[in-house]
């Protein structure tokens, strides 16, 4: 998991074309925020995939359930 910023300065993706394969970008507001979202990740087929959800929230609990992991944000980088 990483943001576009970071990626960006890496070098993996520029601000016209997104990031290769195997990234993928996850859709969520401009402003999304880690005090109100979370952002979360399952291993599937032994690649990680993640969702931003807003935290706290029922949809948040279900993932958890699911087994789901949230990322912390010093986690979050290449």
């Amino acid at each position: 998991m990483a943001t576009e910023r970071q990626l960006i300065e890496a070098g993996v993706a520029t601000t016209v074309a997104g990031p290769p394969r195997p990234w993928l970008r996850i859709q969520g507001t401009g402003d999304a925020s880690t005090m109100w979202y979370a952002v979360m990740r399952k291993q599937e087929r032994g690649v990680f995939i993640g969702t931003l959800v807003l935290r706290h929230g029922p949809h948040h609990a279900l993932l958890a359930k699911r087994g789901w992991q949230e990322v912390a944000i010093d986690e979050i980088g290449l």
